[in-house]
């Protein structure tokens, strides 16, 4: 049996086994759907087996052969990354592809400029961006599917290496006419009769939540949405307020419509932004040079404390 499969066919594999469905490995993979299906029967005709079955309301399921291939196709790919990794690291040349994933709430308001000062000063990096919830960084980095994320330190497990960058203190987000909208700061005991908007995404939530432990009564969560541009328009028209960590560059919603942000006042510790990675992987030469390069710009990118 000849093989021509290709690393990218296998990528594509183990996103489809992962996803169990070709528009969401598609989406996953910023490509067609085409293209995974063609990827997909491409394999199929090289290894002479069925590797999925295809059920009309459920999906794709793996069959034996596609389960064992999958596990093995990922084993394929995280040596595949060894291997450039130990090819940079010989050259020590910052070049190359370098992986980024992102925290979904980070991704808007940070990563184009971070990313694109990045690319100006490493033209032999072509960097690959995607945005991601916190739970899917660290299966993204377990699998070798990114080399890095930029995110904060919530329940880092003790595989994955954290490298702070900057520590951004809460604030909450209010409209103009919300009753504390005038006041210097806030306490989670002034928020909590108050209707709150919950950003709903993994660990982000219980972060916000962790504010109101051992008050009396939790908060009174009026909203919940997974996106933090959604979050900002219903604060805005008075649905609740909410509560960040980075603050945006202009004090409105989406809309228009303004917004007014004002410190929180907790003995919570402030929240890290940083870097995640693999156990091991931050001397690589395009990591230690994203690294530096996020410390030297964050300062300039992320806004002060204080009422706005």
């Amino acid at each position: 049996m000849s093989l021509r499969f290709t690393l990218r066919q296998l990528e594509y594999f183990v996103a489809v086994s992962e996803e169990g469905s070709i528009s969401k490995a598609a989406t996953r993979a910023s490509v067609s759907a085409p293209s995974i299906s063609v990827a997909i029967a491409q394999l199929e005709d090289d290894f002479g087996l069925k590797l999925f079955v295809r059920k009309h309301a459920h999906g794709l399921t793996l069959t034996q052969a596609g389960r064992e291939l999958a596990a093995q196709a990922r084993v394929v790919l995280a040596e595949a990354r060894a291997m450039r990794h130990l090819a940079e690291r010989i050259s020590g040349q910052v070049q190359g592809v370098l992986t980024l994933g992102c925290l979904l709430t980070v991704a808007q308001l940070l990563m184009p400029r971070l990313r694109r000062s990045f690319e100006a000063l490493y033209p032999q990096v072509t960097v690959v961006q995607t945005e991601l919830d916190q739970l899917a960084i660290f299966a993204g980095l377990r699998r070798a599917e990114i080399d890095l994320a930029l995110t904060y330190d919530m329940d880092i497990p003790k595989d994955i290496q954290f490298l702070p960058l900057a520590s951004l203190p809460p604030y909450v987000l209010l409209s103009p006419d919300h009753p504390l909208a005038g006041l210097p700061e806030v306490s989670p005991q002034m928020l909590q009769p108050h209707p709150m908007v919950l950003l709903d995404l993994p660990h982000s939530a219980a972060y916000f939540l962790a504010f109101f432990d051992g008050l009396e009564a939790p908060p009174y969560i009026a909203e919940r949405t997974k996106d933090m541009a959604v979050m900002r328009s219903l604060v805005a028209h008075g649905y609740g307020y909410s509560i960040a960590n980075i603050q945006p560059q202009k004090s409105q919603a989406p809309d228009g419509r303004p917004l007014r942000l004002v410190p929180l006042v907790s003995e919570r510790p402030a929240m890290q932004l940083g870097i995640a990675v693999q156990e091991g992987a931050g001397n690589m030469p395009a990591i230690r040079a994203f690294v530096a390069h996020c410390r030297s710009q964050l300062p300039a990118l992320i806004l002060p404390e204080g009422p706005r």
